[in-house]
């Protein structure tokens, strides 16, 4: 019984169940689940609903999701296209800038970056052709910069994120032309939003499976666990992974990496004043979740590849 709900029931606000706000939402790094979605049951909407207004946006609309201000934690940027929660890592509240803003009943579609913004940056780099999906993802490249994250690291505690010109940046010699850098960069970003929003779709990464003959075989998790060395998780008696490459661990959310927030969130846990039992295991699906450990395996190899790109190619800023 929160304030707000306290309120609405004193002014006879009623629940009004309909299908189309059940949506899908993104409750941790690369964990989505479903949301009864209402500004009664919850307790600050925010400006989601001019963000995602409906499952129509969640086709076309890409939002930017960042460690708000203040944050206890490493700043964390993850793109979504489902409506996020307010504490992404669990600890922070988030603040995100999406592509489109909508009115709330889905009409009225509107750029959410400024003709101003793009022109200033088409300006900087003499070229009329950079369109405003481009500057987004040049964004989303530009706060995957490790220099970025480190050199600005109390800056971004104190405010949100600035993004640097491209006059600002220092390039590598092997890129010595700014159209080519930038152009880079842009191509990074959209492959990096590409892994991160569609990642249960990504190739699966070929891990050694070891299957117990001491016990029948099932894809059920309770919870999984990674080995002291982190090379071997634990799946369930019956199923163990082997062979987990080293680098997935340099993709970090947070505190934790994108594969260490599959193994938290995708366990059986019951709630203690409730007794209600959160269960992540399909009926429908029953290999989902190995299945998804192998894909984050892929997304985290392939983000920490594109991430090295950024740096090899940005040296550096000039304030």
């Amino acid at each position: 019984w929160s304030r707000d709900l306290k309120l609405d029931l004193n002014r006879e606000h009623y629940l009004v169940v309909v299908d189309s706000k059940f949506r899908k939402s993104i409750y941790r790094p690369f964990t989505s689940r479903y949301l009864f979605f209402d500004r009664i049951l919850n307790e600050e909407v925010y400006q989601q609903p001019s963000v995602f207004p409906n499952q129509l946006s969640e086709t076309e609309n890409h939002s930017i999701c960042v460690s708000g201000i203040g944050h206890r934690v490493p700043f964390t940027a993850l793109i979504t296209t489902f409506i996020p929660n307010l504490a992404l890592n669990s600890i922070d509240g988030f603040q995100c800038f999406p592509l489109y803003t909508y009115d709330e009943d889905g009409s009225n579609r509107r750029d959410n970056i400024t003709n101003w913004a793009l022109a200033e940056f088409q300006k900087h780099i003499s070229n009329s052709a950079v369109t405003k999906s481009d500057l987004f993802h040049y964004i989303y490249a530009i706060l995957h910069h490790p220099l970025y994250r480190t050199r600005y690291a109390e800056n971004l505690k104190r405010e949100l994120p600035h993004i640097p010109f491209p006059h600002q940046l220092t390039l590598a010699t092997t890129c010595p032309h700014l159209n080519e850098a930038i152009a880079h960069l842009i191509r990074i970003g959209k492959a990096l939003a590409h892994a991160h929003i569609h990642y249960e779709q990504a190739d699966q990464y070929m891990l050694t499976e070891i299957i117990s003959n001491d016990v029948p075989f099932t894809w059920r998790v309770e919870q999984m666990k990674l080995s002291k060395d982190k090379t071997t998780l634990t799946i369930n008696e019956s199923l163990t992974l082997t062979n987990l490459p080293s680098a997935i661990y340099d993709y970090r959310l947070g505190n934790r990496s994108a594969l260490e927030w599959v193994i938290d969130q995708y366990q059986v846990s019951t709630d203690k004043r409730s007794g209600l039992v959160t269960d992540p295991n399909r009926l429908d699906d029953e290999a989902y979740i190995v299945r998804l450990v192998k894909q984050v395996i892929t997304v985290s190899l392939q983000t920490v590849s594109l991430v090295n790109e950024i740096n090899q190619l940005i040296t550096g800023f000039v304030v």
